[in-house]
């Protein structure tokens, strides 16, 4: 079959928005052509591009403390709480695990023994999480953006009541955004919140976290657990029923097998059911059931990772009549409009979206251009490349095998698989064959267009980005198999892949 041709005019990349004359605004009586509820990636995206666009903006952000009293500066989840100190604590966790090599390859090290500095690492990732939030708030004043440092509710449909626990005022916007995310969830059993932390509590925590119990099955939970257990402590993963929901299930088993061959232990099919601490100095009791079965566990840390909420509840949307989902979270057209047609959503908040950083500040800009810079690009949410850190790294871009599968028929997927070992990964010889594995999902109905792609290798978010590129192009197989691939590496063996799953379950990596 011949490989389709494409056109790569610049459109086809999905480009940034041209420089348009900003709109004609039509004269309005409120203080602000656009206020923004929410600090984070999506919102000053929101906001940066449309004072670039000439318009006279204000955002509002303000933390309020987590039940373990920590907080945090502009910037949202990403920047204080999630993707930054997430992969600067994995990145560190990839350091401890690499001694074994480093000693094969003839460098020096300290022994095997050695104590992780806790306080050391958390100081260095707050430091730089600093240095972040100090920007924002730079790049607002050199922007022009009129920053409240305030918790902002609607008070009509135009008007934004803010308060910062000392005044109180209130400002009107002809447009507003809503871009609060989301925080995360508890369970809601007794003791969770008083002997129990979340993510937004680990990459902060002063003291070393000690025997830990990570509960919960989400990415967040097996990234935690992921780089507590390289850097040395006894860490547990207690899962309800299955890893990664949403994800591929396959590669999601795997994950899960690499991490327990490498010391994270699992607790499968049990769910917490108190937390106390009978010695207000000591270990926190944890009793929970599995299998019908009442256990108990002592733990110096808890952390709960089951998911995350949207922060809509307090925004008092009710009064503007903005419709709310039973999980917080805000519908919108696929021009990120609510049903008040001047108030807006992007990122976490919205419903049935993808909870992805650079997805939000895509949004946002392409909003503000739709807005005020007479643009007409949408957010394109298929085909968003992502990773997940874990200790053995995901990257997937596309539909998962299951949903391929029942999109388009099992009968029109065809698997391409291989297993394979990293050159890097040659200095310890204590790694087994077959960790590393790829495959790329083909839809035989529309010449062999690739709808799929997953990996489980170390720089898999690398790789991953790559490929997603070429699937926002409509890459096939054919064309795929086209490219040369660079040796050695691991990317190399995303490419020409001889065998499906179909065809042979266990496929392994030939030759050159």
């Amino acid at each position: 079959m011949e490989p389709m041709q494409f056109d790569f005019q610049a459109e086809s990349f999905g480009e940034q928005p041209k420089a348009h004359e900003p709109k004609k605004v039509p004269t309005h009586p409120y203080d602000y052509d656009l206020f923004v509820i929410g600090g984070g990636s999506g919102g000053i995206s929101a906001a940066r591009w449309a004072t670039e666009l000439g318009m006279k903006v204000a955002l509002a952000d303000f933390v309020k403390p987590s039940p373990a009293g920590s907080t945090w500066g502009l910037g949202g989840t990403c920047v204080n709480v999630g993707c930054i100190p997430k992969k600067l604590m994995h990145y560190a966790g990839i350091l401890a695990e690499s001694k074994r090599d480093q000693q094969l390859a003839g460098i020096p090290t300290t022994g095997e023994s050695v104590d992780h500095k806790w306080e050391t690492m958390v100081g260095s990732v707050q430091q730089h999480i600093k240095s972040l939030n100090w920007g924002y708030k730079a790049d607002l004043i050199e922007l022009k953006v009129k920053y409240f440092n305030f918790y902002a509710t609607f008070k009509d449909a135009h008007t934004i009541h803010l308060d910062n626990g000392k005044t109180q005022e209130t400002v009107t916007a002809d447009k507003i955004i809503i871009a609060v995310g989301g925080r995360p969830q508890y369970p809601g059993i007794p003791g969770d919140k008083e002997f129990g932390i979340t993510s937004e509590d680990i990459f902060s925590k002063k003291t070393a976290p000690g025997k830990t119990l990570v509960v919960g099955a989400s990415y967040v939970a097996l990234e935690c657990a992921g780089f507590l257990t390289a850097l040395g402590y006894d860490t547990t993963v207690m899962v309800r029923s299955i890893l990664l929901r949403g994800f591929d299930q396959d590669m999601a088993n795997r994950i899960g097998q690499y991490m327990e061959n490498y010391h994270t232990k699992f607790i499968l099919g049990a769910i917490p059911v108190k937390l106390e601490k009978p010695d207000p100095n000591g270990r926190t009791l944890v009793t929970f059931e599995q299998e019908g079965q009442i256990k108990q566990e002592e733990y110096d840390t808890v952390l709960f990772a089951i998911g995350r909420y949207a922060l809509t509840k307090e925004l008092n949307l009710e009064s503007v009549g903005v419709k709310v989902e039973a999980n917080g979270k805000i519908k919108v057209t696929d021009t990120e409009e609510t049903n008040v047609s001047h108030i807006f959503a992007i990122g976490d908040v919205i419903y049935g979206k993808l909870e992805l950083t650079p997805v939000a500040i895509k949004a946002g800009k392409l909003l503000a251009y739709r807005l005020f810079g007479g643009a007409a690009e949408k957010m394109d949410y298929a085909n968003v490349p992502t990773t997940v850190f874990t200790p053995l790294e995901y990257g997937s871009c596309g539909y998962s095998e299951e949903d391929a599968k029942a999109k388009f028929g099992a009968d029109n997927i065809s698997t391409y698989h291989t297993t394979f070992k990293p050159l890097e990964w040659a200095y310890n010889k204590m790694r087994p064959d077959g960790d590393c594995y790829v495959k790329v999902l083909v839809n035989k109905a529309d010449h062999n267009r690739v709808v799929g792609f997953h990996i489980c290798a170390p720089n898999a978010g690398e790789i991953t980005q790559g490929i997603g590129i070429a699937m926002k192009c409509g890459a096939t197989k054919e064309q795929l198999d086209s490219c040369v691939g660079i040796h050695p590496t691991i990317a190399e063996d995303c490419i020409g892949l001889k065998y499906t799953k179909e065809e042979n379950p266990d496929a392994d990596k030939g030759g050159c």
